[in-house]
């Protein structure tokens, strides 16, 4: 069915204009989107790795959150080295999550509750198991060679340039039987599709339309920017990693008309949301993706605030970062976006550490700064994403030995690093704060064994220790909880879309603890005011006399002061 969009003119503070849509094309805008790694979420079938059934079971679970849209990670058929990103066969789900049938009745369950499902999809790449690939491969002249991107040796009879994987090692695998190399970068088992190719092109529009005539609301489309690649593939000579991905492998000379086409001949013909993983993309290029009248993605997850801290090498060559770098951070993309285009707000995902481990402190101060962050990423100008736990504060994990990682990139990584001399002892350090698995080991539903994730005698990855302090039976019934505070937090924003799309402007520029906000628009004002440190800290500057405290995450209180990771939202007026 073809979605004709109506677009409306609305004055939302004097002087300023936004353009936003009708109701079927700003869905996407007012909602909340809920990230789930099924492998991680619940487990219905008891053999320690979570499934589509065991979504449907915590259905009652999201809908009491107050969150509208949920996003899973990939389920699609894949031999699982980087857990389901190398797809292959991208019409087909894996058994160990479930079947066609199961995600029908997720989807029925979902729609009947009134909220939306998103799907990853990778099409920048496959897996090497792939039919596609394994054509590919035979031969130098089989009519699938072109599918990928195939080069031969460089002069020195090595990889055709010094690319690197983003998990680690060459982008370029040799193949001796073709004596050629295939671009690949991820893991050598992801080999990257060639865009240029228009029957790839096809295929990809296919599929998409495979889903979506299935009735999904949309996609969450990793990596997107990688898809077009620079035709002379030039040597990275950048000075650090993420340079390298802005510069070199992403916002190729094409990606516009690839995603213009995608857009085209599929995405258009349904009322749907697209959102882009960013990786690479600036906010100098932003609205290239996102801006109202370019015709390509609805918003993107952009990352520069998640590349925060990461060195030369990425994330395990860490670099200092303080607040002001957050800060301006958010300041520069609510600048660069305004009201042209959208950006989701979010502070942690599958791929990075648990926010309060990486950004605050969540050891003494747990409780407290997960209600900060909360309060944070609903209150910002943009589509929240929240994902799995963060709303019962769950934190990263130290694992004993590296005998219990599973993620392929800090495996990859730890080869490394093991060839050039260090100990399990250092590199477990720089896993327990940087590494993938953080984010994914087993959501903590109850003190009961495994979490309540699984009955399982083991899952694909243990769960957190502290599963039997922070789970959410714990904090279900406690109106003081992380928990209550998310549906509180949820509620408000819902309740005034000033939050959504009123103006921003920071307060507390210069310093170096507190974070001052302003949310205004023609309908009301408030001032958020956030603490990231330990220190009592006044502010009494930044708060008018007819400002109200409605909400904060200490008990409320007439205080001109911030105690430690303190958050206060105060209404004017």
């Amino acid at each position: 069915m073809k979605i004709q969009s109506i677009s409306i003119l609305v004055t939302i503070d004097k002087g300023e204009q936004y353009m936003i849509y009708s109701k079927e094309s700003t869905w996407w805008k007012e909602q909340i989107i809920y990230q789930i790694y099924p492998r991680s979420f619940n487990d219905a079938n008891g053999d320690g790795i979570g499934d589509l059934k065991g979504i449907i079971e915590k259905l009652d679970y999201l809908k009491d959150l107050g969150v509208d849209i949920i996003w899973i990670c990939p389920i699609y058929q894949s031999p699982n080295d980087d857990n389901g990103y190398d797809i292959s066969d991208y019409r087909a789900i894996h058994p160990a999550f479930g079947s066609l049938e199961d995600l029908e009745d997720l989807l029925s369950g979902l729609h009947q509750r009134g909220m939306k499902l998103i799907m990853d999809i990778v099409v920048n790449h496959t897996s090497d198991e792939h039919e596609f690939f394994k054509a590919s491969k035979s031969s130098t002249d089989n009519p699938y060679r072109d599918y990928y991107i195939w080069k031969k040796p460089g002069s020195d009879g090595g990889p055709p340039n010094n690319w690197m994987s983003f998990f680690g090692g060459s982008a370029w695998e040799y193949d001796e039987p073709t004596g050629e190399y295939y671009l690949h970068l991820f893991t050598k088992k992801q080999p990257d599709l060639n865009w240029q190719n228009p029957i790839v092109r096809n295929e990809m529009y296919g599929i998409l339309n495979f889903w979506l005539d299935k009735g999904i609301d949309g996609f969450r489309m990793d990596v997107i920017p990688l898809i077009s690649k620079r035709a002379d593939y030039p040597d990275a000579v950048q000075d650090s990693f993420p340079k390298v991905i802005e510069q070199v492998y992403s916002n190729g000379p094409k990606v516009h008309e690839y995603i213009k086409e995608m857009v085209a001949k599929s995405i258009s013909n349904y009322n749907v949301m697209t959102v882009g993983e960013g990786p690479g993309i600036s906010k100098e290029v932003a609205l290239n993706y996102v801006g109202k009248d370019r015709g390509e993605l609805n918003l993107i997850f952009h990352l520069d605030h998640m590349y925060l801290g990461q060195g030369k090498e990425g994330k395990y060559t860490p670099v200092p970062y303080t607040l002001q770098d957050v800060k301006r951070i958010f300041n520069e993309w609510d600048d660069a976006i305004g009201s042209e285009g959208w950006i989701s707000i979010f502070l942690d995902n599958h791929d990075f550490p648990r926010m309060i481990s990486r950004f605050g402190n969540d050891d003494e101060y747990r409780v407290e700064c997960a209600k900060l962050f909360c309060m944070l990423i609903l209150t910002l100008r943009g589509t929240t994403c929240i994902y799995q736990g963060s709303e019962i504060g769950m934190t990263n994990v130290a694992f004993e030995s590296m005998d219990y990682y599973r993620d392929v990139e800090t495996l990859n990584f730890y080869k490394e690093q093991k060839k050039l001399g260090m100990s399990d002892e250092e590199f477990l350090i720089m896993a327990h704060k940087h590494g993938r698995d953080n984010a994914r080991t087993p959501m903590q539903w109850s003190s009961k064994k495994n979490a309540g994730f699984s009955d399982s005698d083991k899952c694909w990855l243990d769960v957190n220790p502290n599963y039997k302090t922070i789970n959410v039976e714990a904090c279900k019934d406690d109106p003081n909880s992380i928990l209550s505070f998310y549906k509180e937090m949820i509620r408000i924003r819902k309740s005034d879309n000033t939050f959504i799309y009123g103006r921003y402007e920071e307060l507390s520029k210069g310093h170096e603890q507190l974070f001052v906000y302003k949310r205004w628009s023609d309908a009301s004002s408030y001032i958020i005011c956030l603490n990231f440190s330990e220190k009592q800290l006044c502010i009494s500057d930044y708060i008018p006399t007819d400002a109200t405290c409605i909400f904060g995450n200490y008990p409320s209180s007439d205080d001109p002061h911030l105690r430690a990771w303190q958050a206060k939202l105060f209404k004017l007026g």
